[in-house]
């Protein structure tokens, strides 16, 4: 028995390898297939496709809405209604319909030519056929095609409506079921029929022995177009409603009649008829019906539309009464918040129901509900715009809803009632009567009524299709008046204030319109303003008697008594710094004022100026900034011009041998001083001269900290809220310019107090005070500083050493800085026993007059531009001139001049406020005790006020223009930089020129 052998198992694995080779050819497939479709994919239209919209396809084709195209209709077929799918042509029916293109239609027969109304069946239509190739039937008959069970007639039928007295019945507007005929026509012909001479118009029936109102006229104007057009609906509804009001008193066709009246802008005129015309005929006429409310212009079954015409009466309805609620800033919710609400009417003059304006029914603008609500927080100035598509307009507001307006409030026993709020259309000065409406309020004409959004008056002919012009309520204004005096928050009645802009209708998908909503709080501000004007007139007066005094003190300075062109120059600069002080003070009194009292009331008293009650404090503004540049720059020049030379009262210690040029012998000659410790006292004169009470940069950062980070900025939103927080969601309220500028200049002026009691009364004392250092280095050095700010006017800085020699070395300077800690020698002062170093100086003419003509010769050439390229005949006149004016100077600090001696003396307290000198130096010049350091004078450092001045008011200039702190201050350190770059520059070329001190030599 053979032992039989196993064979591979390669016939069970076939099978598994060909699925494998399968899925991979398979995938090889898929990924060549989809390589190819790409590649035939145009590069630059991969993914696009052209446009096509459902009424460019035409009648012989339909809109694909899967492919997003036109696609042809079969044979004898056309496009739907819809335009989406095809429907069969006239005389054809329907065999079979999956939507789109998928319909089968076969021809009627010839006795049965007639389609079904729903397109199924082929029918008999003994009245004739529609264009569309149904059947039709005569005015009060009724169409029926089937049995009461469905079955189709062969013949459709035309079934007479019966107008008799027993059912008064007349088929409906569809023409598919009879019923009862409308009431008029009842009344008037006692059947369905409306035959003459009876009178039809807008689906009712008059009696033509009735005295109806005069024919309407069914135009609309609009005026800023210059079109006047013939509406479809008034057409249709105007004399309907029209004599229906007026005969039946009917209160729909009234408030139609009305909403008609309000379409055509409230327009009045004697000799027109159209709806305001007809309204105001029955208005009149009415007069037996009585009032409604006790309200004198609101007439029985009549819409309240206008307050009247009578001159004044605006006024009077705006400000004889007040509104009789209180509202706070802090409180119940009733008492922070307007509570307005509306009625609201369709343009059939149905009611619709009472509406919350909280909603934002009257804000054309999307935006969150929490955004919406805030227009009416009491207090909160509110302002939203946007840009509207016409396309969206016509869609969002196909029906026109008119409103009339209340605000609600609380009576004292708890009832709940509505005051009425009157409306002033801005596009009422296009009609007749009061096209000089103007701004004054006595010639306002008042009305109640308004709408949004108008489509539909300026329809014509066909009112499917889209309106020729549609009227929009382009700006509405609500605005809020405090009453004058009052502490407790009472206003006068709101106005509304709307003006509408027409708009002629040609590309809906194109046109856009901006519209805009806001609610303004105001209050009459012409008592602040009297007040303004006269603290303005106050301190301007002042301004000009202590411009007076200056220009009197510096021409006592200038040692000239002549009243020339050029007093009359410095008088005018005076006064222009004065000035610019002047609005400077109101406009910050007038900002603080604003932000403590609007900000912290409770119950309102005061309400912020309006955008354009403000320009005149912009105008206050930019006057001062101009005034104090005016002042600046003057400032500037006067300290780049001043006189100044460094005294040396070194002394020469012992002899040298020098050689004699020219002569070949050699001679014993004083040493020489050294010059260094007078450039080292210019140099630290230079580093001095724009050196300020405050850190500029500190001072910049700080404010923008203390407005961006902090949040100080928000106090400057024209809303009610104290906070400094604000949430994203909430809304923001515009900014006010006078707060933006109190709040700022509060914040400069408040960091700038801080710095300078820092800096005086800490770090000056116990840092660094560069100012006092720089007379004790002056003394330390045997270096004396005589300056001259005016011809006969200027500063004494006595710096002559009480040791007698400071160029020295370390150990002596050492041993003569113990002796004077342990007043062991004398005293620094200028007068023995003294310590007074520091003299203002008013010298007299013969002093100056010998003063400039060695500074003549010292200037004549402003210094060697290197010392080794000069001339030896200019570096010697120069050196000569120098060491002249070093001894004159000497000599004349020591009285040996008696004919140019000098006293010293204390100035009258008077003086010192006025800063002027009463006595004139005739013979002797006087040096006056300064116990502080007055020659700082002409320096950055004792002209900070001004510099701090000048800083806000730039500060405020740029942020007013920009509204932008950011931007503000960084422009503000920028100017501060410049300002100090050139200040520093000059006055060091200066410094060079006056004193002889290479340029070289000052770093």
């Amino acid at each position: 028995m053979r032992a039989s052998r196993r064979r591979p198992p390669v016939a069970m694995a076939t099978p598994g390898r060909w699925a494998a080779a399968a899925h991979l050819l398979v995938a090889v497939v898929v990924v060549v297939l989809a390589a190819a479709a790409a590649a035939a994919l145009p590069p630059a239209r991969g993914f696009s496709l052209p446009l096509q919209r459902p009424a460019e396809c035409g009648d012989a084709r339909y809109f694909d809405i899967s492919r997003l195209a036109c696609g042809p209709c079969g044979a004898h077929q056309r496009q739907s209604a819809d335009g989406s799918s095809c429907v069969c042509q006239p005389g054809y029916r329907m065999v079979s319909s999956n939507g789109g293109s998928s319909v089968i239609c076969e021809k009627c027969p010839e006795n049965m030519s007639g389609v079904t109304q729903d397109g199924w069946n082929c029918i008999t239509c003994p009245r004739g056929l529609t264009s569309e190739g149904k059947c039709k039937c005569l005015n009060n008959e009724i169409l029926v095609e089937r049995r009461m069970d469905g079955i189709l007639l062969n013949e459709a039928l035309c079934i007479h409506c019966n107008g008799s007295e027993q059912s008064f019945s007349a088929s409906d507007a569809s023409g598919n079921r009879c019923v009862r005929c409308e009431q008029t026509f009842i009344n008037v012909s006692k059947s369905c029929d409306c035959s003459s001479p009876n009178v039809l118009t807008g689906g009712l029936c008059f009696s033509a022995s009735e005295s109806l109102p005069p024919k309407g006229v069914a135009t609309v104007r609009f005026a800023q177009l210059g079109i006047t057009l013939t509406s479809a609906w008034f057409l249709k509804n105007l004399q309907s409603s029209a004599s229906a009001c007026w005969l039946y008193s009917n209160l729909t066709a009234c408030q139609a009649l009305g909403n008609m009246c309000v379409m055509n802008m409230n327009s009045l005129s004697s000799s027109s008829t159209d709806a305001c015309g007809l309204f105001q005929y029955i208005y009149v006429n009415t007069a037996r019906l009585g009032i409604v409310h006790s309200i004198a212009f609101w007439r029985h079954n009549l819409p309240w539309l206008y307050y009247g015409d009578q001159p004044g009466l605006a006024s009077q309805v705006l400000e004889a009464n007040h509104f009789p609620a209180i509202f706070s800033f802090k409180g119940t919710d009733k008492d922070v918040k307007l509570q307005f609400i509306a009625a609201s009417f369709d343009a059939a003059g149905n009611f619709l129901k009472w509406q919350s304006v909280e909603g934002g029914i009257l804000q054309l603008c999307p935006d969150t509900q929490t955004k919406l609500n805030a227009a009416y927080a009491f207090g909160t100035t509110y302002q939203q715009s946007c840009k509207i598509p016409v396309s969206k307009i016509l869609s969002d507001f196909a029906n026109p809803i008119f409103y009339d307006l209340f605000l609600e409030y609380n009576g004292d026993n708890g009832q709940q009632y509505l005051w009425a709020v009157p409306v002033l259309n801005l596009n009422l000065q296009y009609s007749e009567m009061f096209v000089n409406q103007g701004s004054n309020m006595n010639n306002w004409l008042l009305t109640r009524r308004f709408f949004l959004v108008d489509v539909l008056s300026g329809k014509e002919n066909d009112l499917g299709k889209l309106p020729r012009v549609i009227r929009i309520a382009s700006k509405i204004i609500i605005s809020i008046r405090l009453v004058s005096h009052t502490q407790r928050g009472t206003i006068y009645p709101p106005l509304i204030t709307i003006a509408y802009t027409d708009v002629l209708v040609q590309n809906p998908e194109t046109q856009s319109v901006m519209v805009s909503f806001s609610v303004n709080y105001e209050m009459n501000q012409s008592e602040a303003q009297i007040q303004t004007d006269i603290t303005l007139g106050v301190l301007g007066g002042l301004a000009v008697l202590w411009s007076l005094l200056k220009t009197a003190g510096w021409k006592r300075r200038t040692g000239s008594s002549i009243i020339d062109l050029q007093t009359v120059l410095k008088f005018l600069l005076f006064y222009a710094g004065d000035l610019a002080n002047v609005f400077f003070i109101i406009t910050v009194g007038t900002g603080i004022y604003w932000l403590v009292f609007f900000k912290a009331q409770q119950f309102v008293s005061v309400l912020l100026p309006l955008p354009s009650q403000e320009e005149d404090f912009v105008t206050y503004i930019a006057c001062a900034f101009s005034l104090k540049a005016l002042q600046f720059l003057q400032l500037l020049v006067s300290q780049l011009t001043i006189d100044i030379f460094f005294i040396d009262w070194e002394r020469p210690k012992g002899k040298v041998l020098k050689a004699v040029e020219g002569e070949g012998v050699i001679k014993s000659a004083a040493a020489p001083v050294s010059i260094w410790r007078t450039y080292f006292i210019a140099n630290e004169w230079n580093e001095i001269q724009t050196v300020r009470k405050i850190n500029p940069l500190f001072q910049v950062l700080a404010v923008l900290f203390f407005l961006e980070v902090v949040g100080f900025s928000n106090l400057a939103l024209m809303d009610s809220s104290s906070s400094l927080t604000r949430s994203s969601e909430s809304f923001i309220a515009p900014w006010s310019r006078i707060l933006r500028f109190g709040v700022s200049a509060a914040l400069w002026l408040a960091i700038a107090f801080l710095q300078i009691i820092f800096f005086s009364v800490f770090y000056e004392r116990f840092v660094e005070d560069k100012i006092s250092q720089f007379v004790d280095l002056c003394c330390m050095s045997n270096i004396s500083v005589f300056l001259l700010s005016h011809s006969c006017f200027g500063y004494y800085i006595h710096g002559r050493s009480v040791h007698g020699h400071a160029d020295t070395n370390m150990e002596e300077m050492n041993m003569n800085l113990k002796r004077e800690a342990e007043n062991l020698c004398s005293q620094r002062g200028l007068l023995p026993n003294t310590d007074g170093q520091t003299f203002q100086i008013s010298i007299s003419r013969k002093m100056r007059l010998h003063y400039d003509r060695i500074h003549e010769t010292l200037t004549r050439k402003r210094g060697p531009a290197r010392l080794l390229d000069s001339s030896a005949n200019t570096f010697e006149q120069s050196t000569r001139a120098y060491n002249t004016m070093n001894k004159f100077l000497n000599s004349f600090i020591d009285h040996v001049h008696k004919e140019m001696d000098y006293i010293v003396k204390d100035k009258l307290l008077l003086e010192r406020i006025l800063g002027m000198e009463f006595m004139e130096p005739l013979e002797k010049s006087i040096f006056y005790n300064d116990d502080g350091h007055s020659f700082s004078d002409v320096l950055y450092y004792g002209n900070e006020t001004t510099l701090l001045i000048f800083d806000i008011l730039f500060f405020s200039i740029v942020d007013l223009a920009s509204q932008s702190f950011v931007l503000a201050a960084i422009l503000t350190y920028l100017q501060q930089e410049i300002f100090r770059f050139i200040r520093n520059t000059l006055g060091q070329k200066n410094l060079a020129s006056k004193t002889l001190v290479d340029e070289r030599f000052l770093i």
